[in-house]
């Protein structure tokens, strides 16, 4: 059968995201969204859900796929509030940067049948921007959307969601919660810590200097666009990946002293060489 309701708990710009793409391309009927009050009036006259509620139980009554896309603290909290209380025939499943502890509180919750219950995903796009006023149907477009499934036996509802998150236009691509925390550190995380040290080198040389961005050019604007992005979201992501983030500061640390070392030797030219390699 096809799902005919889903809930979404936190309806921010990523879950607000999520509801408007399952109604445009995979056209879930009614899409219930949990969250404060303001923002789920918000959500409502924007046209992102149909109706909602602020108590997370009451939220997820009646849906056939709960979607928790509150910062990675939360939906660990969610997953140990709502995991007794939601029926065995709803999949549970969330949209958080990091998995390893996310499953670790799925497997203490549900025990030996985690893999039935709840899926963990994470959608690989987003904005600097947040808030549901900035939610986007076609965000997830091209987009990579990583799983990292629990149990091989899996809930009777993920292949469905799964074809309603590929109808959305991603590619769905699963690995362990271990791998995908690792990667992500490198590819998400080490990044935007980079554009959080650069943007707050620049604020503390230049201040509100006019020439700063008048002059910068393409680059500056592209390095610095992350800086925007929220604390309340990253946050968490460094509490629940510190290890591997710090692994990939580390590593930066030691490769942006070489560079500094080597500005006026042939070892520059080796580092320009090396990260041309990136793009072969």
């Amino acid at each position: 059968m096809a799902i005919k309701q889903v809930t979404i708990i936190g309806v921010g710009h990523i879950g607000g995201s999520v509801a408007l793409a399952l109604k445009k391309h995979a056209r879930v009927p009614r899409i219930v969204g949990c969250d404060r009050d303001g923002v789920l009036e918000t959500a409502r006259r924007l046209g992102v859900i149909d109706y909602g509620l602020p108590d997370p139980a009451e939220a997820c009554k009646g849906s056939e796929v709960v979607v928790l896309a509150t910062p990675v603290g939360a939906i660990i909290d969610l997953i140990e509030r709502l995991g007794p209380v939601i029926t065995p025939e709803t999949l549970i499943t969330d949209v958080g940067s990091t998995k390893a502890e996310v499953v670790a509180r799925a497997r203490a919750v549900f025990g030996d049948g985690a893999g039935k219950r709840f899926l963990p995903g994470h959608p690989m796009a987003g904005r600097e921007y947040a808030g549901v006023e900035h939610a986007d149907a076609d965000l997830f477009h091209n987009a990579v959307w990583l799983t990292t499934p629990i149990a091989q036996e899996q809930h009777p509802r993920a292949e469905e969601y799964l074809s309603a998150i590929a109808a959305l236009g991603t590619r769905i691509v699963s690995m362990d919660a271990e791998r995908h925390d690792r990667l992500c550190a490198w590819i998400s995380h080490l990044p935007q810590m980079v554009t959080t040290a650069v943007a707050g080198c620049l604020v503390d040389e230049f201040g509100d200097d006019p020439d700063l961005f008048a002059i910068g050019g393409r680059a500056l604007r592209e390095i610095t666009r992350t800086a925007a992005s929220p604390y309340s979201m990253w946050r968490d992501i460094a509490l629940t990946n510190t290890q591997n983030i710090q692994e990939a500061l580390l590593r930066l640390e030691q490769r942006l002293a070489q560079i500094r070392e080597n500005l006026r030797t042939r070892g520059l030219e080796e580092e320009f060489d090396r990260a041309h390699q990136i793009k072969k």
